[in-house]
């Protein structure tokens, strides 16, 4: 294949059926993925809890907690578990031979061969307890970790919003049901129903491996067969999901979320959704891709440009778009900030905006576009996020979850060729409108509206459940809960003999980081940095400009600034015309803002914008030009515009809060510890939030939204005439072309005279504070000031957290607290050591719990084996690898903040060092009581059981 470089083949076994799909590459991340069709026929969770579960001991590992174990005595580059619609999978990547096939051991070990101990099933899944531990009359309260994991995802709107709608999408198949489990429903499952599900699901006939990279695959495969398959027979029962039974009449509902606060007004969504054909038929999936791109994928698609546009919401649905994992793919569209009574004229905009599209036809340019944008995709080289080859192996999943072919979803190649022909034809998109959208029945409008009383009607059915459960225990019964309880604290408690698990050593760990080389180039009067990567055939460009001196209103402005740099006009285009012309010329052109604390001084900050592009390299030319235009001509001027994008963004960074609330959390507790802490907090954080829903409400007012536009185009003035850098980076023949078109094109530009750089007011000081906002769940950070990179103590800083989390933190909030998950960790930039929770039951047993963790460590003793197992969770996430792209940019960009490659590698090596005596100095010298700082993401309810002494802060 060759736009990837890669070779892909399929595999049966012969024995079991089993497929295996290889990816042979000459990556030297290797990656494995073991997954199994999970059919669930209701929505107690089994799926999602057995996926917990399975990883909780198996036959040639009977320790409590193989898969965390392993986390940390191995140099993975990823490992988890995933619970998907219809398939769980398990994979992980690393680029360490012998600790590839150690993880490979367990992983098929803990899969084909689980124990699934009830008490990992009480604990992981759902229990019930009494309030307080061993008294039998106080009130029964549910826990486990799943059931806490699911109050956290369910209390995002969007989460609710989807699983609604795919209700009423799907009424009769698998996806009619919550995968991951319904809290209220969870409760119902019992271990009977969770041992029988894996009997049935957890089978080589019904499982697809797939892996990818350096390894050869006989090797693979005899691992497989020896570990695994060889003690399996074939399975004829077929698992698979149905198609589902589609509607004669468009299906119109409403329903409602929990929304806990006064205004409920603007606070409703409505969606819609098509069930469009299967996802396995490659020419259906990529015209439906198409066809999505073209409708909705920037703001000069027809039907975006509608729900931006309209006053009937504030901003696009995050659900716009194609949903292709499924056995069947759907369409979505929907609005946010709306009124329940909008819902019918909502239908009527989106029916006549397809209707105008399908009548009218769409630019052959538009389209032509968006064909650019699908073979950018398939040629770009990943992995910053997820390793490359997990993202591949997941791109061409659901084909083999329903017995496609995931080969031909990773070679789409002669799929284009064919769409390329077929868009010829100008009736060929508005024909995919009208059979897909405009004439298919299978069609639902789902309205979801605020409810404020919803959340504690739920509470108080759980109560009255709970009190009803125990009115019917009897003297035998209650004193089952209570030894349960007791049972599975002292498993928790226990310590198991890890030496039975694989594991490699400190001797395993590469002696240098490896990091590309940078070429520094004078042009002129050019700054220019050249990075030589295998990029197939993508250029990137970034130009870096130093931030100017900002007061503090215009630092809120930033995030703002930024995203409006690239989504208005430029020139003498307006904003959609310019949204249409990034789409043929590049694969995406972004801005934002870079600030850090000094390797010395957390105090001295430097701060960077950087304007960031990439494209095919026969479009180099074009992108460096609108870069340059973009910067010299971006228009501020369209207000209407600039509205719709505040709104949007309130939107977006109030649905992220549910998700992201322990970033949030300790973003708030380090906010007065640092400068770059406080300007992220402000920005980024929980201050930025409440700032952006001021600004929404104010710029209603046409005065004050001139006024914003305003100052919007006088930061871009200051900001634009910057000391200014850049970065290159593509395949070395590229090189000359790119230096000369940027000297064509930078060359001529003029930048200030006198500039008077960032710098940020000093701080130093703690806080207490609760931000209330609706959830079920709590976001715990606690944070203390240390030293930054600099500092001697900053390598063992760093240990320290991996340390206390694989020591202490997860068990005493995971485990036991019911947390989905816990962990410590030094900031270097900001000089601050944080503890976090997530999705927690608890607020003040867990903050206790982030003081006894530096209790626990003064009294350890030998602990040389947790001590290895720490460094290397630090090493791993050090020399991590990413795309090569992503890779010269985190190297130059690392480097302009001081961090340079020596600084990296000598930093490396104090790492390798750090002693247990480290550890406990620096934990007594820093993590002191009296020095926290305190942030909880919590509700108003929860709030009023917590001491008096902290702020109430409403998010």
């Amino acid at each position: 294949m060759e736009a990837l470089n890669i070779e892909v083949a399929e595999y049966e076994h012969i024995e079991t059926g089993a497929r295996h799909y290889h990816i042979a590459s000459d990556h030297d991340e290797n990656v494995f993925l073991v997954a199994f069709r999970t059919v669930p026929e209701d929505s107690r969770g089994v799926a999602h809890i057995l996926e917990h579960t399975a990883l909780c001991g198996s036959e040639r590992y009977p320790v409590r907690d193989p898969f965390f174990m392993m986390t940390r005595r191995s140099l993975n580059t990823f490992m988890n578990a995933f619970t998907s619609s219809d398939w769980t999978a398990y994979p992980f990547a690393s680029q360490n031979r012998k600790d590839f096939f150690n993880l490979l051991d367990v992983y098929l070990d803990a899969t084909f061969f689980s124990r699934l101990d009830p008490l990992d099933f009480a604990q992981e899944g759902h229990r019930v307890e009494f309030a307080e531990a061993g008294n039998a009359e106080s009130p029964l309260v549910y826990k486990g970790v799943v059931y806490n994991e699911m109050k956290g995802a369910m209390s995002s709107p969007v989460s609710t919003l989807w699983q609604t709608l795919t209700r009423y999408l799907f009424p009769t198949t698998t996806y009619h049901h919550n995968s991951g489990g319904e809290p209220d429903c969870i409760p119902d499952l019992s271990y009977e129903d969770l041992i029988e599900f894996y009997r049935s699901h957890y089978h080589p006939s019904n499982a697809v491996f797939m892996t990818f990279g350096d390894l050869p695959v006989a090797e693979l495969q005899q691992r497989f067969e020896d570990n695994a398959l060889s003690r399996f027979e074939r399975r004829d029962e077929v698992i698979a999901v149905d198609d589902e039974k589609r509607y004669f009449a468009p299906v119109r509902v409403e329903e409602a979320y929990a929304l806990s606060q006064d205004d409920l007004s603007q606070s409703t969504h409505h969606v819609m959704g098509w069930l469009l054909p299967r996802s396995i038929d490659l020419d259906d999936l990529m015209q439906a891709h198409l066809l999505s791109r073209v409708l909705l994928d920037n703001s000069s698609s027809p039907l975006r440009a509608a729900l931006e546009s309209t006053e009937l919401g504030s901003a696009p649905s995050p659900l716009c778009g194609l949903e292709d994992s499924n056995r069947e793919m759907g369409f979505m569209c929907g609005l946010e900030g709306s009124e329940p009574e909008h819902a019918a004229a909502f239908e009527q905009l989106v029916i006549d905006t397809l209707n105008t599209v399908a009548e009218e036809g769409v630019p052959q340019d538009m389209v032509e576009a968006q064909l650019h944008q699908l073979e950018l995709s398939q040629r770009e080289i990943t992995g910053d996020g997820y390793p490359f080859g997990l993202q591949l192996i997941l791109a061409s999943m659901p084909a083999a979850i329903h017995r496609g072919n995931p080969i031909g979803v990773l070679d789409i190649d002669p799929a284009l060729e064919k769409l390329r022909e077929q868009i010829k034809d100008p009736q060929f998109i508005p024909g995919l409108i009208r059979r897909w959208l405009l004439d298919n029945p299978h069609r639902v409008r789902l309205t979801l509206r605020p409810d404020a009383e919803l959340a504690d009607r739920r509470d108080a059915a759980e109560a009255s459940r709970l009190e009803q459960i125990k009115s019917t225990l009897n003297d035998e019964q209650k004193q089952a809960v209570i030894e349960q309880a007791e049972a599975l604290e002292a498993r928790q408690q226990q310590v198991d003999d890890d030496s039975i698990l694989p594991c490699v050593t400190l001797e395993d760990v590469p002696a240098e980081l490896h990091l590309p080389t940078a070429a520094d180039l004078a042009q002129g009067k050019l700054d220019t940095t050249w990075f030589s990567a295998g990029t197939n055939g993508l250029v990137y460009q970034q130009v870096i400009l130093d931030l100017p001196q900002l007061s503090e209103q215009e630092q809120a402005l930033l995030p703002l600034y930024t995203y409006c740099l690239t989504e208005l006009g430029c020139g003498e285009r307006d904003y959609r015309a310019n949204q249409a012309y990034q789409s043929q010329i590049t694969g995406g052109l972004s801005a934002y803002t870079s600030l850090r604390g000094g390797v010395d001084d957390e105090q001295r900050v430097a701060g960077y914008l950087v304007m960031s592009g990439k494209a095919l390299s026969v479009n180099s030319d074009k992108l460096t030009a609108l870069m340059a235009e973009t910067l010299e001509q971006a228009r501020f001027d369209e207000q209407s515009r600039i509205r719709e994008i505040v709104a949007q963004q309130r939107a977006r960074r109030e649905q992220g809060i549910t998700g992201s609330g322990h970033a949030l959390a300790m973003m708030a507790a380090t906010a007065q510890f640092a400068p770059v802490a406080r300007f992220s907090h402000l920005t980024r954080g929980l201050e930025g939030v409440r700032r952006v829903k001021v600004l929404d409400k104010q710029v209603q007012d046409t005065d004050a939204l001139a006024a914003l536009a305003g100052e919007l185009a006088a930061l871009h003035e200051r900001i634009k005439v910057a000391p200014r850098r850049y970065l290159l980076v593509a395949e070395e023949e590229h090189q000359q072309a790119m230096l000369e078109q940027l000297n064509q094109y930078w060359g001529g530009l003029s930048t200030a005279e006198s500039f008077a750089p960032l710098s940020l007011s000093s701080t130093r000081e703690g806080v207490k504070q609760l931000w209330l906002t609706s959830t079920q769940v709590n976001f715990c950070a606690c944070a203390f000031p240390t030293v930054p990179t600099g500092h001697e103590d900053a390598a063992a800083l760093t240990v320290l957290g991996d340390f206390l989390r694989n020591g202490y933190l997860h068990r005493a909030i995971r485990e036991k607290g019911g947390a989905y998950g816990a962990g410590a960790g030094q900031d270097n930039g900001d000089a601050v050591f944080r503890f976090f929770s997530y999705r927690d039951p608890r607020v003040e047993g867990t903050l206790d719990d982030f003081v006894q963790a530096v209790d626990w460590l003064a009294s350890c003793k030998d602990e040389q084996q947790r001590l290895q197992e720490a460094i290397l969770g630090v090493i791993s996430s050090m020399d991590k690898p990413g795309s090569p792209a992503g890779e010269a940019k985190s190297t130059y960009h690392s480097s302009l903040f001081g961090r340079t490659p020596e600084v990296r590698q000598a930093f490396r090596q104090q790492i390798l060092a750090v002693t247990l005596d480290d550890l406990k100095r620096v934990a007594s010298t820093y993590l002191q009581p009296e020095r926290a700082s305190v942030a909880v993401v919590t509700s108003q309810k929860t709030a009023e059981s917590l001491p008096a002494d902290f702020e109430r802060i409403e998010i």
